[in-house]
């Protein structure tokens, strides 16, 4: 089975079934992100897009490079544009996070779903990228485009105030 990377060198060739394989293997992934990110506002929209970019720069990809970790750069910087354009209010947000059938949702899922909604961008992107995503420190530094010690005091930060929000609600 080829790898992202060879697959990615391979859309840069023209290979039609290449892309095909990637948008199976990223589909579920990148929707989610995206979902997260935007509250599930402009998914389908944004999804095609990154692609369409995926596609348009493909030769430009460099091998070196994990391939997930491109995607996903392009994925959030798309978002970060939309975000920009149509700032949600918090509560909208979370109202969004929330699957519209609650009864199939945890009373849990939907406290996480507002408290990520109550996140700034930036901690929100780290939590998303790194816990929802599993994407390590460093991945999450390369897609965001900044240090992974900003990566790391942004996760300090998101996770003191969700944990602080928490404990406000125990109380």
């Amino acid at each position: 089975m080829p790898t992202d990377e060879e697959l990615a060198a391979r859309l840069a060739q023209g290979d039609q079934d290449a892309l095909r394989e990637l948008l199976r293997r990223y589909q579920r992934p990148l929707s989610s992100f995206i979902h997260r990110y935007t509250g599930g506002r402009d998914v389908e929209d944004l999804f095609q897009e990154t692609w369409w970019r995926v596609v348009r720069h493909s030769a430009r990809f460099d091998a070196a490079r994990r391939f997930s970790t491109w995607l996903f750069q392009i994925a959030v910087n798309l978002c970060r544009d939309w975000h920009r354009r149509n700032r949600p209010a918090t509560q909208e947000l979370a109202e969004d996070l929330v699957a519209p059938d609650t009864r199939q949702r945890s009373e849990a899922a939907a406290d996480a779903a507002q408290l990520l909604a109550e996140l700034p961008a930036p901690q929100r992107e780290v939590i998303v990228l790194r816990y929802y995503h599993d994407f390590s420190e460093e991945q999450a530094a390369e897609i965001l485009g900044c240090p992974k010690g900003t990566v790391k005091s942004r996760l300090h930060h998101a996770l003191a105030h969700l944990a602080a929000r928490v404990r406000e609600g125990a109380q």
